[in-house]
């Protein structure tokens, strides 16, 4: 695999570090996969705004570790040919990540702006990934689309809005049976109780949630687990703006 800029050398003990406590097991094609994602992550980011983390090891630890720290909820990710759809995915987190590791899942990626899509096609042609497609659009709209709407095993979204407000915006995406993940800190425990009804009139019932700190760090986070036990009304979500500007409740 040839890196786009003369190669560097880094230190890998924090990242394999933090794979081991997650029990996640790279080959080196795929340890070098992560390192020109990260270079290209950095080189695009001269130009356009993808991350305000740009120093190695802080990538490792709040971008990939943080991104495979979904294996914690479904440990036997690594088996599974599971559809999965990661909104809102900004410069490809959790999705390009959870690809890398885990190639035998099929991942879209979703974002409402064309830029960020077209960086996430270089990274996939420069990685030589495999069913994972990057697609421009905004949630309320492609939630709509048949070829979307209750389509998929499992969405994932580190986005930061609010947990009633994302599962308006996620859960019509998950087939029943399904779930939907929601990547947020450790204090939100006020969050997750308000985004309760919500849950519920989209279709969702909360399941469980895991509360760690990323490896070698204080830094708490916490994977809410959303089951989809029936379908989403098709009034929702509704039109852009509505469901941050009014919560369902």
């Amino acid at each position: 695999m040839n890196r786009i800029n003369k190669p560097m050398s880094y230190d890998l003990t924090y990242f394999k570090h933090g794979l081991e406590e997650l029990h996640v097991s790279l080959t080196g094609e795929q340890i070098e996969q992560f390192l020109q994602y990260y270079e290209m992550l950095v080189e695009k980011n001269k130009v356009m705004n993808l991350t305000g983390i740009t120093e190695f090891e802080e990538v490792i630890k709040k971008h990939f570790l943080d991104s495979l720290s979904l294996i914690r909820v479904l440990p036997d990710l690594a088996d599974q040919n599971l559809k999965i759809i990661d909104l809102g995915t900004g410069a490809g987190f959790p999705g390009l990540p959870l690809k890398i590791a885990f190639p035998n899942l099929e991942i879209t990626l979703m974002d409402s702006l064309n830029k960020r899509i077209n960086f996430l096609n270089e990274v996939i042609d420069a990685l030589g990934l495999q069913k994972v497609t990057a697609v421009h659009g905004r949630a309320e709209e492609m939630a709509a689309n048949a070829v979307h709407r209750q389509q998929y095993d499992l969405c994932v979204s580190r986005a930061v809005s609010n947990l009633a407000v994302l599962t308006e915006y996620c859960l019509p995406f998950v087939a029943k049976g399904g779930m939907f993940v929601s990547y947020k800190s450790a204090d939100s425990d006020a969050e997750i109780q308000e985004a309760k009804k919500a849950i519920s009139i989209l279709g969702g019932k909360l399941g469980k949630i895991d509360k760690f700190e990323l490896p070698d760090s204080n830094l708490g986070r916490a994977l809410v687990c959303i089951n989809k036990v029936k379908d989403t009304p098709k009034k929702y979500p509704r039109k852009a703006g509505t469901p941050a500007k009014l919560p369902l409740k």
